[in-house]
Formats: structure tokens, sequence, C-alpha cells
């Protein structure tokens, strides 16, 4: 019997940092993402991929206030422009996973879900924005554009710049999860809770609504892979290896980490905000609901023997 897993695909999937952004650009990364995970298929692995969407959700925003500012077409809230980006990465990946498949002369049906995610609509972190999106400022401009907007902006904890922050409720229910598992486990391979989901709220009892947000994509895909019962959960990063005292003299690289470990070097504050630290906690969340281990590697290790950081119970 196939062993599931779920792969979520870092930021750097789709759009890298020195980069503008072309589709030309976008479409040529998420092919390199996507030839990593026929190792996995080859592992015999059925495969559930999760994707990140900090940079193009703040493009689309950026598009829409300024349709909305020089041709007076109606702005969409946050809810909206992260489906939009669903759809636009769901179909890149889609597209390029398709090619590479192609390519090793492998079949399978890929599917792109559009996923809505509950939140709780009192969530604390609607007081305290902390997930970045979009493009990076330099200070002057991010402090001119919190001008402008009232938007609030932040530094980058790897100091790359200034980003827009916007706030990143706990997910709680991902939606047509029961779904998504039946159709990985038949052997195709699903796309689904892109950007972290859609996230939205019962305004009333049999009524939902979208919700201004941006749910971490790693957060939303540690909840999916306990709620489909995955066997792994692969979290891709731009480093092979979780270090502590990361890029100081006294880095150090760390083959495993136990559950125990992982919410004490938390505690310490070892790890990034906006980086590295929601990664482990979703390791943590994953490792405490199912009892399986959690990968945190970059794409090119995924599927190699001790490859990457294995967090696990003990």
């Amino acid at each position: 019997m196939k062993k599931l897993a779920v792969v979520a695909f870092g930021g750097n999937a789709l759009l890298r940092g020195n980069q503008k952004g072309t589709i030309d650009e976008q479409e040529a990364n998420a092919y390199a993402a996507c030839e990593n995970l026929t190792k996995l298929m080859e592992r015999n692995y059925n495969i559930v991929v999760t994707h990140g969407n900090g940079p193009q959700v703040g493009n689309i925003l950026l598009a829409n206030t300024a349709g909305n500012k020089l041709y007076g077409i109606p702005d969409m809230p946050l809810d909206i422009s992260v489906a939009y980006s669903q759809g636009f990465i769901g179909y890149v990946i889609e597209q390029q996973l398709r090619n590479v498949l192609m390519a090793k002369d492998m079949d399978r049906d890929i599917i792109s879900i559009i996923t809505q995610v509950l939140v709780n609509k009192d969530d604390p972190a609607f007081d305290n924005p902390t997930k970045p999106i979009g493009p990076f400022y330099t200070k002057d401009e991010a402090e001119k554009l919190t001008l402008e907007s009232g938007s609030v902006y932040k530094e980058d904890a790897r100091g790359r710049g200034w980003r827009k922050v916007v706030a990143s409720p706990t997910p709680l229910v991902i939606f047509n999860r029961q779904s998504i598992e039946k159709i990985a486990r038949e052997g195709h391979i699903v796309i689904a809770v892109g950007g972290g989901g859609i996230p939205c709220f019962y305004i009333e009892s049999n009524k939902l609504q979208g919700i201004d947000a941006v749910i971490d994509k790693d957060l939303a895909s540690s909840l999916l892979a306990s709620q489909i019962r995955a066997d792994k959960l692969f979290i891709l990063t731009d480093v092979p290896k979780v270090c502590l005292n990361y890029n100081t003299p006294q880095e150090k690289t760390l083959d495993k980490m136990t559950i125990a470990e992982a919410k004490r070097y938390l505690s310490e504050g070892q790890f990034g905000e906006g980086s590295m630290a929601p990664k482990i906690l979703a390791a943590v969340h994953f490792v405490e609901r199912s009892g399986k281990d959690t990968i945190i590697t970059e794409a090119n290790l995924l599927g190699v023997d001790n490859g990457g950081t294995r967090v696990t119970i003990v």
C-alpha cells in the first residue's frame, strides 16, 4: 500500500527574492521544484502539494489598488486575492508538474482544488499582523506607504528589506479534506491549501464568509496532513537543514530534533518569526497530532536518505 505525503513548497518554489516575477521565471522555478517530487513518487508515495503565495498575493493586491485608482475597477478584499492566487499558482504548478511527468514518461492525473479554511474571526492575530506579503521595500519606502495607506510594514528577519504584513489567524478546519484524501489515495496528485487556504468564518451557523487575512501555509499544511492522515509532512525551504544560531559563527545544523527540543528552541527565539519559526511550529503540530515525522529541507533533498532535519516525537 502506498504511503501518503504532504509536500509544502516554500515561497521560492515559484518566485525568488532577486526576480521580478515574470511568468517565464515562475514557470521555470515551478518546473525545477516539481522535478524533485518524482523522487517521492519513486519511493511509493502518493502526494498532496501545498504552496505559499506571499509574493503573488501581494502583487495581486497592488494590481487591485492600481486598477481602482486608475480605472475605477472595484477593489477586491484579501480573501478574493488569495483565491486568485490559488487559481494562478495551482495552474502553474499543475502544468509544470505535468510537463515533468511527461518528460519522464510518467502518467498521473493532477487536480488543483480551491481550498477554504475555517478561522476564528476573534483570533488575536487580527490585532497583531505578522504575515509578510508582496515585494520588499526600503525603510523609507515602507514609511511612505504606511502614511499613504495605513498598512503595517515590518523589517524582514533576514535583512532583505521591509514588507507589508497582514493578519495570520490559526487554521482550524480544512474544507473538502475528505475529497483531498480520497483523490490522493487513489493515486492522483492533488494541489490544495494554496497560500494557506482562503480564510473564512461562520457569520451564522449555516453561512460562511471570507475575511481579510493570509493563513500561514506551513500551519495549514500541517493541519491538512493530520486531517488526511498523511504518513509524512515535508516542509520545503531554501536551506538544507534547520540551523541553530543561524548566520552566526556559532551556526549549527540539526539532523534531528524532538518536539521537546523544538519547543525549547522556539521559546529561546532561535528561529525568525517570518521565516523558520512557523515551519518549526507546523512540524511540532503535525508530529503531536499524528505521531509521524516531519522533514524540513530544501527541494533537491526530497526523497534523499538523511536529507534535511527530521522532527520526531523522541
